[in-house]
């Protein structure tokens, strides 16, 4: 049984019709991106945005100090000896968020599973192995996880789901290859991939959060 996550949650207006599940990055917290949701200048659809903190967990990557974290990461090379368990069980507790926002009246189809960096890793462990059709998933500055199984786990009610791929020319944390290398793999697999490359390091930029609003607006309409 996982535990179930603390989240802060914003809706844009009464009796939201959708949700956005946003996933910060490793050290954050659910707060780090609660500022975009005024500069995405979404159209007047009712939007619950959830943004839930990560575990506490040992990072060995960094020294083992604890900190927030949706996976164990152990080596610079983010591909190598991944933290199956801990990629697992951050799916798991997705999962119960997305179940909540169905008990509450979002059907699966009206809810985008979000994130950057380590959470946009487990927006795609996640929203590809679903088994109702997603509205979409985002994955900022990331990378396909557990590449090797997604081809054997997937679900086929995602086969067509919208999937925002956004990287940095310059990402000295996730590399470009990395992030290219998801892309290659998310199209032979013949997912919908909108990639978009930016010339900027690990991070979110202005152009990024105009082309966020654009596909937001495109798939929830």
């Amino acid at each position: 049984m996982t535990e179930s996550l603390q989240v802060i949650e914003i809706e844009t207006r009464p009796k939201p019709s959708h949700s956005v599940i946003w996933l910060h990055g490793l050290g954050a917290d659910g707060n780090d991106f609660v500022p975009i949701i005024r500069e995405l200048s979404l159209p007047r659809l009712g939007i619950r945005f959830v943004f839930p903190h990560a575990p506490m967990r040992p990072v060995t990557v960094n020294g083992g100090f604890v900190m927030r974290a949706w996976y164990d990461i152990v080596y610079q090379d983010l591909a190598l000896k991944e933290d199956e368990p801990g990629l697992r069980q951050s799916q798991k507790s997705i999962e119960e968020l997305i179940a909540k926002e169905e008990s509450r009246g979002v059907p699966a189809n009206r809810i985008v599973i979000a994130g950057f960096s380590q959470g946009g890793v487990i927006s795609l462990q996640t929203g590809l192995r679903q088994p109702k059709r997603l509205a979409g998933i985002m994955s900022l500055s990331a990378y396909l996880p557990l590449a090797a199984t997604v081809a054997k786990e997937r679900n086929p009610a995602n086969n067509d789901v919208p999937i925002f791929l956004g990287h940095g020319t310059a990402d000295n944390i996730v590399l470009l290859p990395l992030g290219t290398a998801s892309r290659d793999q998310l199209v032979k697999l013949g997912y919908d991939v909108d990639w978009h490359q930016y010339p900027m390091p690990h991070s979110v930029c202005p152009e990024e959060l105009e082309d966020i609003s654009a596909w937001l607006t495109r798939i929830l309409l």
